[in-house]
């Protein structure tokens, strides 16, 4: 493969930047601006000089040799200092060696998957722990790129290769004495498959949530105090406020962490009926986004009744309740009052919803699931039909089982690699 290279650290002065190679003539390239090669994976202070004559910069150098690196292939890294002056001439420098070439997005990342360093799912992991922004995303990413989703999803193909053996000992030794018992471990291994796949596909959009994020919609009449709750909880002035109603003509999005959780906060426009065009369309987008958040608070006015349009679980608050003591009182964005409270109230809903999160959180990893599903349930009804439908049976356990190979990119994913990662950055 080409040898290629680019900043692995991000754009603009920095007290160090990292530059990385990689391909086969990534160690005799920094050689020749280094003079000399550290140890493998050791960091050594190195002068670097460019093909001119010039001096680049002083720096730490270390390489990796093949099948120890990252990408899988020979790997050299300059840990620069972070001027803007020297990334440029480094990467000018390279720029014009020949043989070497610019990475791409995410070709370091792919280039570890093509030499099995990564398996798909790991580098979701690796994309998901570069986004992560709560503790529970980086935890959920870790376990991704560290091998525990991939090991489930090995455990479950290990089941069903076992399962399809088992019948096509029927069909190849037909006269032989097979054991009697052969069908009852088939069944056994497939119901077992079947049901924690059912589990985490039921966990599907929960685990989804906690990658993308929960959304809380802030609603109710204009002027009730919408976005001085928002700001409130927002810790910083992020909607404007005023005492005119119809202010908020969009829904305002902040992003914050509630118990752990990524979440982002609407607020809405007030629901009204109205003749003025532009806040009417502000009213349609907030009945919309409010009917799609996970969870709704409704702010009422004094003395104001249950709207009819509240759900059963909307958490339904009095506004503007400047000494309220308790949720039940209501809440205040002005004075605080009754916010801690609300804060905990959804951080006891949002994680109750967590509790069933699974390992499947992106829309392929669902259309695998139910892929090997469906074709579990075909293998189920051949393998009851007894011997006679053995070789039904045994295409099914294997088109199941490579519906989870699939999943971790073994077969089948050509056309989504482009895909994924188109949304990784250069460098990475």
């Amino acid at each position: 493969m080409d040898t290629v290279f680019a900043m692995s650290t991000a754009p603009g002065k920095a007290g160090v930047a990292v530059l990385r190679l990689s391909g086969p003539a990534a160690h005799e390239i920094t050689e020749g601006y280094a003079g000399t090669l550290p140890p493998p994976r050791e960091l050594r202070l190195r002068r670097l000089h460019l093909p001119c004559g010039g001096l680049l910069d002083e720096a730490l150098v270390v390489v990796f040799d093949a099948g120890q690196s990252f990408t899988g292939e020979p790997v050299a890294e300059w840990h620069l200092h972070g001027s803007i002056a020297v990334q440029r001439k480094a990467l000018a420098a390279l720029g014009a060696e020949p043989g070497l070439r610019p990475a791409e997005a995410g070709e370091f990342t792919r280039r570890a998957l093509q030499n099995e360093r990564l398996d798909l799912v790991g580098v979701e992991g690796l994309a998901d722990l570069i986004d992560a922004e709560t503790e529970v995303q980086h935890r959920r990413a870790l376990a991704a790129l560290g091998g525990q989703v991939s090991k489930k999803i090995g455990d479950w193909r290990a089941d069903l290769v076992r399962a399809a053996a088992l019948v096509e000992a029927t069909i190849d030794f037909a006269d032989e004495d097979i054991p009697e018992d052969v069908f009852g471990e088939v069944s056994s291994l497939l119901g077992r498959t079947k049901t924690s796949l059912t589990e985490e596909l039921a966990g599907s959009p929960a685990a989804e949530r906690l990658r993308q994020g929960f959304e809380v919609a802030i609603v109710g009449a204009p002027n009730v105090g919408k976005s001085t709750l928002l700001n409130r909880l927002a810790g910083r002035d992020a909607a404007i406020t005023s005492d005119v109603a119809g202010t908020t003509r969009d829904v305002i999005e902040v992003r914050m962490e509630i118990a752990g959780l990524p979440v982002t906060l609407l607020d809405t426009a007030g629901l009204r009926e109205t003749d003025d065009p532009i806040e009417t369309i502000g009213v349609d987008r907030a009945r919309s986004r409010a009917a799609t958040a996970d969870i709704r608070v409704v702010l009422l006015g004094p003395g104001d009744g249950r709207p009819a349009e509240a759900l059963e679980d909307d958490i339904v608050l009095t506004a503007k309740s400047d000494t309220a003591t308790s949720l039940s009182e209501g809440v205040s964005g002005l004075t605080g009052a009754g916010v801690d409270a609300l804060v905990a109230e959804l951080g006891h809903r949002l994680q109750g919803r967590t509790q069933s999160a699974g390992i499947f959180d992106r829309e392929r990893h669902r259309i695998a699931a139910r892929d090997a599903l469906e074709a579990l349930d075909r293998a189920e009804v051949h393998v009851e039909e007894g011997p006679h439908s053995a070789e039904l049976a045994a295409e099914e356990l294997r088109a199941a089982a490579r519906a989870l190979e699939g999943l971790l990119g073994q077969v089948g994913v050509e056309d989504l690699l482009h895909e994924i990662f188109s949304s990784f950055c250069i460098g990475k």
